[in-house]
């Protein structure tokens, strides 16, 4: 099963053909509704070109369940917050979960994630590749938010492990996602940059599983420019269409820098893509070919064939843990982001070429099979990440860093790329949190965003609500 990937072994259209849309499906559009303050004095520090309030790939910093919104966050004084609020309601009702932030680093992020099973809120917090904090709720929690009083005391003590399964010394980058069948999936990281493996972990409603890894950190990766023999795959995502597939789009970070141009640019390479129908037991490849096990000795891995939808050698800043989304069919579609070829064919400082040169392109699998690549006409302006959605007609939602908004109607192809919001008014510092629920549950696109400021000067954070086409 293992072989020598061929890049670019599917090759993209440069014009995507026009969707199927009906006549009567309006394009896309947002509508400021309004905007709340969640901490007006949030904790602030720069790192990594990021804030650890606003990391656009944790998942989920804000959500929706059973018409309540929930945020989490770390204080001006670093005590990690869960806010709540009733669907369109301006007051935020907020708890310490008896954590503090241990860290100046903004990996350091707070996911959650719901057991549907139990109807417990889960959060998992503070990791870059050492030991993580976890806290769940009381069961029932999130079944019943009009009925339950929102106080500490509805949240266990923090523990280092998920009710005593351990998983890793090397933890990073905790994504909740739950199961069609109402268990809930704890996707991370073992290991470092350049050289880790992607795993699950899975929650029944009583009992914690660790299921194990199924991505791969060995063998060899050999660029024009030199070899490397580790590495980790970055997830944009890991997302259940509503038909019961597990979907996730990567991108390669080699270890050995090496296989660059220059020493300033990021080894990332490549966009990839598999699936699973089995929950995350297997994972397919494009083709449908078995490609790894979780758990198991084959692992998914850099030299199998059919996982490269877009290929990309590491001179072009590629950005890794982008975003993804499924539409009403269950296709896959993503953001990938990198310095386009007509700027050079070698970044040397991958943070000012990707702010100055960097662009955003929308990647999607048609109906047909076929995959579909198609630049969106924004300067990124900013070396960080672009976020995905799909409204109820299946338009296309990029939200950039400082909070602006482009979209494209299925009608078109996803070819007709604009600006619906340029982020005036929000002084937003760069990338920003989706609520990826909240689009199914109510047509409302939120997002989380932090002011900008300086130092460690603390700054407020807000969420901010827009109405999509009815």
């Amino acid at each position: 099963m293992k072989r020598r990937a061929v890049l670019a072994s599917v090759v993209l259209a440069a014009v995507a053909t026009p969707g199927t849309a009906r006549a009567a499906d309006p394009g896309p559009s947002v509508t400021r509704t309004g905007t709340t303050t969640l901490d007006s004095q949030a904790v602030y520090f720069v790192s990594y070109d990021g804030l650890v309030n606003n990391n656009s790939f944790q998942k989920n910093g804000l959500l929706t369940y059973k018409g309540y919104q929930y945020a989490v966050w770390y204080t001006a004084d670093k005590n990690a917050v869960v806010g709540r609020r009733v669907l369109g309601g301006s007051t935020w009702s907020t708890v310490q979960v008896g954590h503090t932030l241990k860290a100046g680093d903004s990996h350091n992020v707070i996911s959650m994630g719901v057991s549907k099973v139990d109807g417990r809120l889960h959060l998992n917090m503070d990791s870059h590749s050492d030991g993580f904090t976890y806290v769940k709720s009381v069961a029932g929690l999130m079944d019943n938010p009009s009925g339950l009083s929102w106080t500490a005391a509805r949240f266990g003590a923090p523990q280092s492990t998920l009710d005593g399964l351990a998983l890793t010394s090397q933890f990073t980058y905790p994504q909740f996602v739950s199961t069609p069948d109402g268990k809930l999936q704890l996707s991370y990281r073992a290991g470092i940059s350049g050289n880790g493996r992607n795993a699950l972990a899975e929650y029944d409603g009583s009992t914690w599983t660790d299921l194990g890894e199924w991505s791969g950190s060995t063998g060899t990766y050999t660029s024009e420019h030199g070899s490397s023999t580790a590495r980790n795959m970055y997830l944009h995502g890991i997302d259940y269409d509503r038909n019961g597939r597990l979907h996730s789009f990567f991108t390669w970070r080699e270890q050995n820098g090496a296989v660059m141009c220059n020493s300033g640019g990021i080894t990332n390479h490549d966009t990839g893509y598999v699936y699973s129908d089995d929950r995350g037991r297997t994972w397919r490849n494009n083709a449908g070919a078995v490609v790894g096990t979780t758990g198991g000795s084959d692992k998914v891995a850099v030299t199998d064939s059919g996982l490269v939808i877009d290929g990309l050698n590491p001179d072009h800043s590629l950005m890794n843990q982008e975003s993804q989304s499924t539409d009403s069919s269950g296709l896959p579609h993503a953001i990938i982001s990198y310095v386009p070829g007509r700027f050079g064919q070698c970044t040397t400082n991958y943070v000012s070429d990707r702010t100055a040169n960097g662009r955003a392109f929308h990647v999607r699998k048609n109906s047909s099979g076929s995959w579909q690549k198609i630049e969106i006409p924004v300067v990124l302006g900013s070396s960080q990440r672009t976020k995905l959605i799909l409204d109820k007609y299946d338009n296309a939602y990029a939200i950039f860093p400082f909070g602006r908004i482009a979209a494209a109607s299925k009608a078109s192809g996803y070819t007709d790329w604009k600006i619906l919001f340029d982020g005036s008014g929000l002084n937003a510092f760069g990338e920003v949190v989706i609520d990826e629920t909240r689009v199914a549950q109510d047509n409302v696109l939120s997002f989380m965003y932090q002011e900008k400021s300086s130092g460690t000067t603390a700054s407020a954070l807000h969420v901010v609500d827009f109405t999509l086409p009815a």
